[in-house]
């Protein structure tokens, strides 16, 4: 997997926290979030979307747990409530992302067992690919 520039381990203590974020000074158009090596996906997913005109957050999200405990304001902060596109993506099962993707988002993952194979191979058969998370952000976005 791709080495990504390192965090601050205050973010990472508290859940989650923006890895990137699309030039400007205004609120993104979306939102992605990965977990893990899926950060990376979702690094390359904002490129896409970036090349399509709209802006990006990317958050990184290692534990649902430590960010739900954080105050409400730090969690309004990584993700503003005004943002209702949201896609996440995790080489795991999707239960769960609803908490952070809303109504209206979608989320990425593998809800079944029992495939093996090099894990390019895999992401590449289940969908877990930049492609199908820009796909994703442009639906939720109602451009695609």
């Amino acid at each position: 997997m791709p080495t990504l520039e390192a965090s601050s381990s205050d973010g990472t203590l508290r859940g989650a926290y923006v890895v990137a974020e699309s030039a400007g000074d205004g609120l993104p158009d979306v939102i992605l979030i990965g977990t893990g090596t899926e950060v990376s996906l979702a690094i390359e997913a904002m490129k896409l979307l970036e090349a399509d005109g709209i802006a990006v957050r990317v958050v990184s999200m290692p534990s649902w747990e430590l960010f739900d405990q954080q105050p409400q304001s730090y969690r309004d902060s990584v993700l503003p409530p005004e943002i209702t596109a949201r896609v996440s993506i995790e080489a795991g099962r999707t239960i769960g992302w609803e908490h952070y993707v809303g109504l209206r988002g979608k989320s990425i993952g593998l809800d079944h067992f029992g495939a093996s194979a090099p894990y390019k191979e895999l992401y590449t058969e289940f969908g877990i690919t930049a492609e199908a998370m820009a796909a994703a952000a442009r639906q939720v976005l109602g451009r695609g």
